[in-house]
């Protein structure tokens, strides 16, 4: 049972919810929250909380309200991202995905939660945290089971699997599996989506504070194909004319 299926197994905890949903509608800022909401493009309104209070009443939140299983947490992140009102109410989601409370259930199993966040989310708000904090961190503690997913992600028809799959190891450093960077970036190389040659910088950038002559070298290899705002990216610190 994967872990999407296991959503109709378990129990949503209906007060973390409406504590949630409560704590955010008294926080929000009637006034901010149309300005947040045209920033990010957002179809989902706001209730106006900045990001730093909000932070705080997750963290209250879900200290209040612990989870007593894999599938009550599952059940529970669903209702706060499939049912949310507001956009904030899909950052909760995220805290409780990332909540250290919760951190055994992160394992390989949990790949169709967060494939479901990434293709739903989509947008880079979103895409960004999942890739970089849930799905980096699974590929490197579970590198051979969740790497043929990361791989296949690469080539989907989705735009926001294939940023995932190109940004997922920034940060990674030295655990960065350097074929499956190439084979990701490779991949998309030829698409003028913005967000995905953004992508594509961003993650040879971020490498490059580790392996800077790597990130040279692959740039140069690539010249004729790599897009302008790629190369840029991916050679602003590295002292040389791009």
């Amino acid at each position: 049972m994967n872990s999407l299926e296991r959503v109709s197994a378990g129990s949503t905890d209906r007060e973390l919810v409406e504590d949630v949903r409560a704590r955010l509608r008294a926080a929000g800022d009637p006034a901010k929250a149309p300005t947040m909401q045209e920033y990010m493009k957002s179809a989902l309104p706001y209730y106006g909380v900045a990001s730093p209070e909000a932070r705080v009443i997750f963290r209250e939140v879900l200290a209040a309200h612990p989870l007593p299983d894999r599938d009550s947490w599952l059940a529970t992140v669903h209702e706060l991202w499939d049912n949310a009102s507001h956009r904030e109410e899909w950052y909760a989601a995220l805290a409780l995905v990332r909540h250290r409370r919760y951190s055994a259930y992160r394992d390989p199993d949990v790949l169709p939660l967060y494939r479901h966040l990434l293709t739903t989310g989509a947008w880079w708000d979103v895409v960004d945290d999942v890739a970089t904090h849930l799905v980096g961190p699974l590929l490197l503690e579970y590198h051979a089971e969740v790497e043929p997913t990361v791989r296949s992600w690469a080539t989907d028809d989705d735009r926001w699997l294939r940023r995932t799959s190109v940004i997922a190891q920034v940060g990674a450093k030295d655990g960065t599996d350097l074929d499956l960077l190439t084979y990701a970036i490779e991949a998309n190389l030829g698409d003028r989506d913005f967000f995905l040659r953004k992508a594509i910088g961003w993650a040879l950038r971020q490498h490059a504070r580790t392996e800077p002559d790597w990130v040279r070298i692959f740039v140069a290899a690539h010249d004729e194909r790599i897009s302008g705002l790629s190369r840029r990216e991916a050679l602003k610190h590295l002292g040389q004319p791009d």
